[in-house]
């Protein structure tokens, strides 16, 4: 599903620019049966999102403990987590006002993936972990933007309370995505793309196939790609 007029219209010009690079740097767009699953699930959806916002301040916060000698990573990192956490408190928000209950759930092959294929030797393991969360938020940030005109029009119930509230998160992950991508160049000292395509194949790989369980980085689900 392409976006509407209204809907790229309401994005400045910085934010779609912005996006264009993310879909370049992503290779992969997320499949039509995950957005179509996802806006007729939305309370699992919300649920999963707020998992993902504490996890993305831990990986951070993990950073920084694992790296306390870098001082410009943990400053970024950071700030990083706040912006996550204050995003956990505004998904819980959403999902009080929705008397939706959060609760623990099984995570999703996405970013276990995705970590599997991180080297162990430095400076590659750092290299790998910061890349590993540029591909995290990237697609975050891809999928944020692709429900929302999902969400405006689909046939169904229009939610423009969550569509502004994912349009409004486009600006943050965006720019934790270009975080994540300058201090793995700032201190790799060689080109990336190879490595990069490396742990895109992997990314897209994750996208594409389908998955078992609905999560908001999981693939289509299994059943209905069935």
């Amino acid at each position: 599903m392409s976006y509407h007029a209204p809907q790229d219209q309401a994005l400045s010009a910085q934010l779609l620019s912005m996006l264009a690079d993310i879909k370049v740097f992503l290779g992969v767009s997320t499949p039509t049966l995950w957005l179509q699953t996802a806006v007729n699930n939305l309370e699992a959806l919300l649920v999963d999102h707020a998992q993902c916002e504490k996890k993305a301040a831990s990986a951070a916060m993990q950073l920084m403990f694992r790296y306390p000698q870098d001082a410009e990573l943990c400053r970024r990192m950071s700030k990083l987590a706040r912006e996550e956490l204050r995003h956990f408190e505004q998904v819980a928000a959403h999902m009080q006002a929705r008397q939706i209950v959060d609760r623990q759930q099984t995570a999703s092959r996405y970013a276990s993936s995705l970590k599997t294929h991180i080297r162990k030797d430095e400076p590659h393991r750092l290299i790998d972990a910061l890349l590993v969360g540029a591909f995290i938020e990237a697609r975050s940030c891809e999928r944020f933007a692709a429900l929302v005109p999902w969400l405006v029009d689909t046939g169904r119930p229009a939610d423009l309370e969550l569509a502004d509230f994912y349009r409004g998160l486009l600006a943050s992950e965006g720019r934790h995505f270009k975080h994540y991508i300058e201090l793995a160049e700032a201190r790799a000292g060689y080109s990336l793309e190879a490595r990069l395509a490396e742990l895109r194949a992997v990314e897209n790989t994750l996208v594409i196939a389908p998955d078992e369980t609905f999560r908001f980085h999981s693939g289509p689900p299994l059943l209905l790609a069935g």
